[in-house]
């Protein structure tokens, strides 16, 4: 049998430097066929043999700090409190790379909280470089993190704040407030003024402006969905040595979904030694936080909390947490999220399979209670439509990708290439998605399927929908500050592209009333274009209306094909009366871009159960299923 792969630290004494199998075994610390489980897992996935047991809860700390040896102690956070002196001997960027933090001064010797030995080892290194030995005190990784956000917090959320580049932020937005205010009232001063000079002129002006944006977007739509329908060849199973994957999931305010969450992301098959969960908390969230402090974590999850700094928003909690993470594949999830089983090998699978230019791989959201009422019937249509259809379209046609807020995984050096998240854009996915496009990385969809939960509330729905409406405004306005650059990074098509679906998006919400009024003719009602335009151009525009109609419609069909939810398709024609409140969320978008660019209207979760029993379970062949077969 080959040796045990572990790390076998001298820590000062002769018993540690026996390996920590052979310690546990003398000890009986460890049943024999966990202890053999453990190391061969250990052995597969180059783990030491700590973590796997740490990981799948076999050992406690106290045991472990035992067998480690007599220069070792475990330390007790609230008996033994660090010496804010000491903890400034290593940088923030030094304790959070190994997992350490300097505690305590004995003599000459410094007490380092670490984690692990092989991360002890590291900071006894640095510390030597200053003249100073020292000795473990092991300590949990979530009480190493704790006490580094307490002791660092202040500076990691400066830098969380601001780890995009000004130029790709639209953090200025904020600081032009009495003068943005003055601009858009100006504008909307002269559109009245237009309105009562010249009604008709007005209102012909904009509905040309809102048929424009309506061909446009239904072209790329239409073009998205012929090019849809081939998929990439399936990816082999990953071979060992697989690498560390981290899933961050935010919460704020997620009391009643917090529990359940733990469940679901149980079921991810994944080696736990590898997996490292981060529950990103808000420091005001007492409630949330409580419900979790008495929930019995799993070894691989930990929780982290976010100090408070200028704002509050889940880009800056993502950039905080993602200074604690250690995977090499960093991916998020929602609060109410229950992905498939094999989600994390196939993005493993399909990222070794790729080169480094794909930097980043969405998965496909879709609902576990689209029966819940209409909304919620009709909000699945769109996901499915989105998610089954259009992205995998405009990926396949080389356009930039808007990113989905989860199930959205990411090579950790190319995140920290580009800085993370913009901390101050409320659709923070859509906006990265962009940014990496600019830097020359793509996305790709992976058939691996997320359930959520859908909103099914109509006025949740419309501050949702104006969140991400809001964030779509601010990021466009943010990409096309400097129109040559965008074009020099994207090329003139792909520049199209973006703009297609950030400005079109926008413009048919915003416009959309003004094609509403086409429906007059059915109703046999004078239009009031009929004076400016002649009958033959007003038909046409109202052939061009429905014919956009039908292929919304066709989208929905097609899509709800491809998912477990055929029995919506009598409802995909209903998609005329849900848009509508899209309009609503836009305007309200608009007004919030101008008085406060930077709220996030929250979304809260817990609020409608699964359809039924195991409405939340994904099977691996649904995201299979999810996109049509491989042409020849």
């Amino acid at each position: 049998m080959s040796a045990p792969l572990q790390t076998d630290i001298d820590t000062g004494s002769a018993a540690s430097r026996r390996p920590l199998s052979a310690r546990l075994l003398e000890a009986g610390a460890v049943p024999v066929p966990d202890l053999v489980e453990a190391m061969g897992e250990a052995h597969l996935t180059a783990t030491p043999l700590h973590r796997v047991l740490q990981s799948r809860d076999m050992v406690g700390a106290d045991i472990l700090a035992r067998a480690l040896g007599d220069g070792v102690s475990l330390l007790d956070r609230d008996e033994y409190p660090p010496d804010p002196e000491v903890t400034n001997l290593l940088f923030a960027d030094e304790c959070l790379a190994h997992g350490v933090l300097p505690w305590r001064l004995v003599g000459q010797e410094v007490q380092l909280a670490a984690a692990s030995p092989e991360g002890f080892e590291a900071g006894r290194t640095l510390l030597k470089a200053q003249g100073r030995d020292a000795v473990m005190l092991l300590a949990s990784e979530s009480v190493i993190h704790a006490e580094i956000g307490a002791h660092h917090g202040a500076q990691l959320v400066a830098e969380a704040e601001s780890l995009v580049t000004a130029e790709d932020s639209c953090r200025d937005m904020g600081r032009a407030g009495p003068l943005r205010t003055l601009v858009a009232l100006t504008i909307a001063a002269a559109a009245a003024a237009t309105l009562w000079a010249a009604p008709l002129t007005f209102f012909t002006a904009i509905l040309a402006l809102a048929t424009l944006s309506l061909v446009v977007s239904q072209a790329l739509k239409l073009a998205a969905m012929l090019a849809s329908r081939t998929r990439a060849p399936e990816d082999p199973e990953p071979q060992a040595p697989l690498p560390p994957v981290t899933i961050m999931v935010p919460l704020f305010r997620e009391a009643e979904i917090a529990t359940a969450l733990t469940e679901r992301i149980g079921r991810l098959d994944y080696p736990r030694a590898l997996l490292q969960v981060l529950l990103v908390l808000e420091d005001c969230d007492e409630e949330t936080e409580q419900v979790l402090a008495r929930t019995r974590l799993p070894g691989w999850c930990q929780t982290v909390v976010v100090p408070e700094g200028t704002l509050r928003t889940k880009p800056r909690a993502l950039n905080y947490a993602m200074r604690f993470a250690r995977g090499e594949i960093i991916g998020v999830l929602d609060a109410e999220d229950a992905p498939a089983p094999d989600q994390i090998r196939r993005i493993v699978a399909r990222f070794r399979n790729r080169g480094r230019d794909v930097a980043c791989l969405q998965g496909i959201l879709d609902f576990y209670n689209p029966k819940a009422n209409w909304l919620s019937r009709c909000f699945a249509i769109e996901y499915a439509s989105w998610f089954r259809l259009q992205l995998p379209g405009i990926a396949r046609l080389g356009l930039p990708v808007p990113l989905g807020g989860t199930t959205v995984y990411f090579r950790r050096d190319v995140l920290d290439e580009v800085g993370g998240w913009d901390a101050h854009n409320v659709t923070e996915d859509a906006d990265l998605g962009i940014r990496l496009a600019r830097r020359g990385y793509r996305t790709e969809l992976v058939p691996t399927v997320t359930r959520e939960e859908a909103n099914n509330r109509a006025l949740p729905w419309i501050k949702q929908r104006s969140r991400w409406l809001k964030g779509y405004a601010m990021t466009w306005a943010v990409h096309s500050r400097r129109p040559a650059g965008l074009v020099r990074d994207l090329g003139i098509w792909r520049a199209l592209g973006f703009q297609i679906m950030f400005l079109g998006a926008l413009a048919q919400f915003l416009l959309a009333p003004a094609l509403w009024s086409f429906w007059l003719i059915l109703a046999n009602v004078p239009h009031p274009a009929e004076a400016v335009l002649s009958a033959p151009a007003l038909h046409a525009l109202f052939a061009t209306y429905v014919t956009a109609e039908a292929v919304s419609i066709l989208s929905g069909l097609i899509a709800v094909a491809r998912s477990p939810h055929i029995g919506l398709m009598p409802w995909v024609p209903s998609l005329i009366f849900y848009y509508p409140l899209g309009t609503l969320a836009a305007w309200k978008a608009i007004w919030e871009v101008v008085t406060k660019p930077f709220y996030w209207d929250k979304t809260q979760h817990g609020k409608s159960a699964p359809d039924g029993p195991g409405a939340d379970l994904v099977s691996s062949d649904e995201g299979v299923n999810a996109l049509p077969p491989r042409r020849a």
